[in-house]
């Protein structure tokens, strides 16, 4: 009995670090791009519906549903535990490693925005400049068979 209580509260404190960890991810999510604070409400919910079914499915699986004040303070401990040792360094190494991998990538993909601007510029910008000029041309010969249209007055009769 006592070792089954003692196998579930270490289950427990392993919970509480699984959601310290869980909210490191949202805290370094929000540390390496800028959100909004819609999207700042919706990771929130988010956590909390995570956390809350991880919380529920351990209470289920390893004690059949059953609720025990220890098992709160077990969460409580692993997550008091996971911020006090382990978080401030997660933090750290996981934005750095971020910003590293941005850089990175950003000097690999640099060489393709160049080409695609240089394309845009020597293919696209031909084109626009057409499709604009046609459109203007289309709607002032429109407007002006419009006018000399209606000032030889054939379709257009008072009653």
């Amino acid at each position: 009995m006592v070792a089954n209580q003692a196998y579930l509260f270490l289950i427990f404190i392993l919970n509480g670090i699984i959601i310290g960890l869980l909210f490191d991810f949202f805290r370094i999510s929000r540390k390496v791009v800028s959100t909004s604070d819609m999207a700042t409400y919706l990771e929130d919910v988010l956590f909390w519906i995570l956390a809350g079914a991880i919380m529920l499915y351990s209470i289920f699986v390893f004690n059949n549903g059953e609720l025990r004040l220890f098992m709160f303070l077990g969460v409580l401990l692993g997550a008091f535990i996971y911020m006090l040792f382990i978080s401030s360094h997660m933090i750290n190494i996981s934005v750095k490693t971020i910003n590293l991998l941005k850089k990175v990538i950003g000097v690999f993909i640099t060489p393709f925005k160049v080409i695609y601007q240089a394309i845009r510029k020597i293919c696209f910008k031909p084109i626009r400049f057409l499709f604009i000029n046609v459109r203007k041309n289309v709607t002032n010969f429109g407007n002006q068979f419009y006018k000399n249209l209606k000032a030889s007055n054939v379709y257009f009769h008072q009653s």
